[in-house]
């Protein structure tokens, strides 16, 4: 679908909330305690929302945030769990904003389009907790390109990504003068990727969280 300016967002909101009656209460309830709700993703993916912030020139619906917060409103509102796949929405801006040109038109039409899923953003680590410039995930070159060597935990959808960003240094935190720096965020293809272990955690409501 082609989502439109500010004035549409109401037919925005009819829309999600059709699709969201399609998935009742027995639907949810059936899910419990933690299975991932694919039919309701893959419905929310061809719809064409979970690419709404992606702008139009890599197939995505161009809307502003205040776009994406009405859809993310009414799946919450219409009996909906938009916990489950949201991160497909901010996600990609990390790759929007910090990735090169060839990697946004490689990846970005194929996540509007629903034949990849970035729902992924590893962060969080055992040993730093909320403080995040104290990860310990190192990033070194190599002579075929990066290797990310730590562990992350709270890392919600890995199981269901095929692509899932990485926060890492590259330089070690006692070696910067600002906290902030020596980070840097890779785009990892899970499907290729060697050397990954995703064990899952045991949560509640599909939110399907990782190590």
């Amino acid at each position: 679908m082609h989502f439109g300016i500010a004035e549409e967002y109401e037919t925005i909101r009819a829309e999600v909330r059709r699709l969201c009656d399609r998935f009742g209460t027995d639907y949810w309830r059936g899910l419990e305690p933690d299975r991932y709700p694919d039919e309701f993703v893959g419905e929310l993916t061809r719809g064409g929302y979970l690419g709404a912030l992606i702008p139009e020139q890599y197939g995505g619906g161009g809307l502003p945030l205040a776009g994406a917060c009405v859809i993310l409103e009414e799946l919450a509102a219409s009996r909906g769990n938009p916990a489950a796949c949201h991160a497909q929405m901010y996600v990609m801006g990390t790759l929007l904003r910090h990735g090169s040109d060839e990697q946004k038109a490689r990846y970005l039409p194929a996540i509007a389009g629903g034949d990849l899923r970035l729902q992924a953003f590893a962060v969080t680590e055992p040993a730093a907790g909320s403080e995040t410039t104290r990860i310990r995930t190192r990033a070194e070159r190599t002579a075929d390109g990066w290797r990310i060597n730590g562990q992350k935990i709270w890392t919600s959808r890995a199981l269901h990504s095929d692509l899932m960003i990485v926060l890492a240094r590259t330089t070690p935190y006692d070696e910067v003068r600002n906290k902030t720096d020596g980070m840097s965020v890779f785009l990892v293809d899970l499907r290729e990727a060697k050397g990954v272990t995703i064990r899952p955690i045991a949560t509640m409501i599909n939110h399907s969280t990782t190590e």
